[in-house]
């Protein structure tokens, strides 16, 4: 016999899963900084620095994507436009 599956209980099953997981991580996370916090914070004391000063080059990298560099937005295809008249 050949049954219907509700999509809305399966979506909800979703759901619950996703927090279910979300709310492991979080707690799973809780207790890994507070279990080794004198070893997160004295690398990132030790290293931080660095990190942070490599991190500058891929952010200016990928955060320029958006200020029309290269001729990639709207203005370049009006530009083009009317040079070939």
């Amino acid at each position: 016999m050949m049954h219907k599956h509700d999509s809305h209980n399966a979506a909800l099953q979703q759901s619950k899963a996703k927090w279910v997981f979300i709310a492991f991580f979080i707690i799973a996370g809780y207790f890994l900084v507070t279990e080794h916090k004198a070893h997160i914070f004295g690398w990132l004391s030790a290293y931080g620095i660095w990190l942070l000063l490599l991190a500058c080059p891929l952010l200016h990298i990928f955060m320029h994507g958006g200020h029309g560099h290269g001729d990639h937005g709207p203005d370049s295809v009006s530009s083009e436009s009317s040079k070939e008249r």
